[in-house]
């Protein structure tokens, strides 16, 4: 058995064992992914750097999942030397999973600040101008958060057109229909559910209630000319396709040698 010093506190340790297995032994939490008892450590995710005396006296930091045990040693699982390497690690492993929730969990428990994790929003604004200059409802804005811009939605604007994902080019804004509930999202984040109409053609469901109601006022000060009917494009488009022809039809009949 060897006596080695972790956190100034003095543990017995099995010769061979390494300093992660010794720390783990005794519920000291050192951060890893790549590590697993029943594997030879590799040191890929370098997470788990905790701080030495190296050999020329000078402090560093050294990956725990390979570093032997020896009798004197002396380990720091905190510090600035740990903290600046746990930092670079967890940057470098985000380079390759920016997404992963797992990542951004573990930098936390360990007190790293990774800052404002991507969302995949390029802050190009499209929907915000397209849901103001074309549809008309105004119903997202960008707001500096954190001293970064976030789109954010307007309290009770959205009318649940879908225009903002469909033009969105990252797909950082999606709407999803359920039956008869449209969920628009930004940032997989749920910001509006709308009821859905059938259409009257087809019977299925196409456009939000609050869709139908807006496009209502819009045209509110046009004269309507024709019966107003609920169709969705598909049959919107047959309809007008049909009518179109048995107008023309009709129009050849009436000429002369018919």
């Amino acid at each position: 058995m060897t006596t080695i010093i972790i956190d100034g506190q003095t543990y017995e340790a099995e010769e061979g064992k390494t300093a992660l297995q010794v720390a783990r032994a005794n519920n000291i939490s050192i951060p890893t992914l790549c590590y697993h008892p029943a594997l030879k450590p590799s040191g890929s995710c370098k997470l788990c750097a905790v701080e030495v005396t190296g050999r020329s006296g000078r402090q560093i930091a050294m990956l725990s999942c390979i570093l032997k045990v020896k009798d004197g040693l002396e380990i720091k699982t905190t510090g600035p030397i740990v903290e600046a390497a746990r930092t670079k690690a967890f940057q470098n492993l985000l380079r390759m999973a920016p997404q992963s929730a797992r990542l951004r969990q573990m930098a936390r428990e360990h007190g790293v600040d990774l800052g404002t994790p991507p969302d995949g929003c390029v802050r190009c604004r499209l929907c915000v101008r397209v849901c103001k200059e074309v549809v008309g409802a105004s119903a997202l804005k960008m707001k500096k958060i954190d001293d970064v811009n976030f789109v954010i939605p307007e309290p009770d604007r959205c009318i649940g057109c879908g225009t903002c994902a469909n033009i969105c080019p990252t797909g950082a804004i999606r709407v999803e229909d359920h039956e008869n509930v449209r969920s628009v999202m930004i940032r997989d984040e749920v910001v509006g559910k709308h009821p859905l109409e059938r259409c009257e053609g087809c019977g299925r469901w196409f456009a939000t209630t609050r869709f139908m109601d807006f496009i209502e006022q819009r045209t509110a000060p046009h004269p309507h000319v024709k019966e107003t009917h609920a169709y969705c494009p598909t049959c919107a488009k047959m309809f007008s396709d049909r009518t179109r022809a048995v107008s023309e039809h009709s129009v050849k009949m009436r000429m002369p040698g018919h």
